[in-house]
């Protein structure tokens, strides 16, 4: 049996055992995927521990982000640009990190990448998504609600920082707005008023990077405006497959990933 596992603390809330446990069956491969709840002070030897255990490949979610860049001995050149890696790969006692979360965001789009893109927020999604777009010609804007934070990032990834957020084809939240939401009938303006965005023309399409049960409250309310949504379930189950094909060398069965994750 071959082992992989997701990195976290915490980690008891991520649907990723589920999903990947079914790509496996659907592959018909002898894999166990595994949480891993590690706290920061024991991430790096954690790590290098893994591979004598049996472990292929590992994904990583907050807070590791950063530090499974930092422990690498290759970088691949996504979680090289974006400064992250949530997929460490085990080879012949190496450890190389990549980071498909950039990857992801775009296959869930699909194509055509829309021309101009607003993301909201500048931590580790947020990098990824400004990356990813830039990649795919997109004209991106960031805003954070700490501007010298979205000001950094898009100095050194060469986009537009913007003080308010302004109009676009395109709405990426990597934002926590929305995350803990009660869901009223209030929810969606409430959260679209925090992002700012209720002045806007509303977007073409709107990803919102968070996801819980239910459509979000930013969905919700950029679907009642006639926007496309893609919500954080699809980035999700997206990233997880360039995962999966990174480790195996096989094709992961989106359908049966996006039927898992959804019954989580």
């Amino acid at each position: 049996m071959i082992l992989a596992g997701v990195l976290g603390f915490p980690v008891g809330h991520s649907r990723s055992p589920a999903m990947m446990t079914a790509a496996f069956a659907e592959l018909g491969l002898d894999w166990r995927y595994l949480k891993l709840p590690v706290p920061a002070e024991r991430f790096g030897e954690t790590v290098r521990a893994l591979p004598a255990s049996g472990y292929r490949g590992a994904n990583v979610t907050i807070p590791h982000k950063v530090a499974a860049h930092d422990v690498a001995d290759e970088l691949g050149d996504a979680a090289r640009a974006i400064g992250a890696a949530n997929t460490l790969v085990f080879e012949d006692g190496r450890i190389l990190a990549d980071n498909t979360d950039a990857g992801g965001l775009l296959d869930a789009l699909g194509d055509p990448v829309p021309a101009s893109a607003l993301v909201l927020g500048a931590g580790g999604a947020g990098r990824a998504a400004v990356w990813g777009l830039r990649e795919a010609g997109a004209d991106v804007a960031v805003w954070n609600r700490t501007a010298r934070r979205a000001e950094a990032l898009a100095s050194e990834l060469g986009v537009r920082h913007v003080r308010e957020p302004v109009a676009a084809e395109l709405v990426v939240n990597a934002t926590s707005v929305g995350l803990r939401s009660s869901g009223g009938t209030s929810a969606g303006e409430d959260a679209a008023a925090a992002l700012q965005l209720t002045p806007l023309d509303p977007p073409s399409v709107l990803v919102d990077m968070v996801y819980g049960a239910e459509p979000t409250p930013l969905t919700r309310w950029a679907a009642g405006r006639g926007a496309r949504v893609v919500d954080g379930l699809e980035v999700l189950v997206r990233q997880g497959a360039r995962s999966i094909e990174r480790w195996t060398g096989r094709a992961a069965p989106i359908d049966v990933m996006r039927a898992a994750v959804a019954s989580a």
